[in-house]
């Protein structure tokens, strides 16, 4: 199901995670569900108007197997680059894989097996780099290639799961998921104080923010 939260911003309910459709300079998929997920994207992007290959871009928060699940089979219709940052991008093309010494990197390969290589043009996007009204925040803990992004024009932030909501809160994300939750806490305080005013917070995990998001953003850092 598709529900507007914002002008111009979808949420696509997938199974316990959101992938969002924006609409900036293009239409840019942000996220993409787990690999069971094709259905939900697909009529998501049905009840946008947007045909699979009328999406502009990919936006990747992350590596996770609930973030980019559905690549392979929107492929070849989606003919679009997706960006995604550092090791996570690397990962993503099969050039390197998730270190087992890690418990997240050990989840992460076991999740890499129900989920099937993207045959897609898969572009490294930089720390501070404008894609669209968007600019990249590397902000690493989660995954090490962990990246917000967040549009000044639009008022809009694509936290992925550097944080999760809950009752109208922010938190961070914890062990279990998470390389490191030091690195997360200094991510969760770096953004709030280094991007732009935002509304709208699109989260990984539980409910956007359509209102207030930045703030709620700042009473979590201001207790890490």
């Amino acid at each position: 199901m598709a529900t507007e939260i914002a002008d111009g911003v979808w949420r696509f309910e997938c199974r316990g995670v959101n992938a969002y459709l924006v609409f900036d300079d293009v239409p840019t998929l942000v996220d993409a569900g787990t690999p069971w997920d094709e259905a939900a994207i697909r009529n998501g992007l049905d009840e946008t108007g947007v045909a699979v290959s009328e999406v502009g871009r990919v936006l990747l928060t992350h590596y996770d197997l609930d973030h980019v699940g559905t690549l392979a089979a929107l492929a070849p219709e989606l003919d679009a680059p997706v960006r995604a940052y550092g090791f996570d991008a690397q990962v993503l093309r099969g050039a390197r894989k998730p270190p087992l010494r890690n418990h997240k990197g050990l989840i992460q390969r076991l999740g890499g097996l129900l989920t099937d290589a993207v045959d897609l043009d898969v572009e490294s996007v930089g720390d501070g780099e404008t894609v669209g009204s968007f600019t990249a925040y590397h902000t690493p803990g989660h995954t090490p290639g962990h990246v917000a992004y967040v549009s000044e024009e639009l008022g809009v932030a694509l936290l992925g799961d550097l944080v999760s909501e809950s009752d109208g809160d922010l938190s961070p994300s914890g062990w279990l998921i998470s390389y490191d939750t030091s690195a997360v806490a200094a991510s969760v305080r770096g953004l709030a104080a280094g991007a732009p005013p935002f509304e709208v917070a699109c989260v990984g995990h539980g409910d956007p923010l359509a209102s207030g998001g930045g703030e709620a953003l700042r009473r979590l850092a201001a207790t890490l």
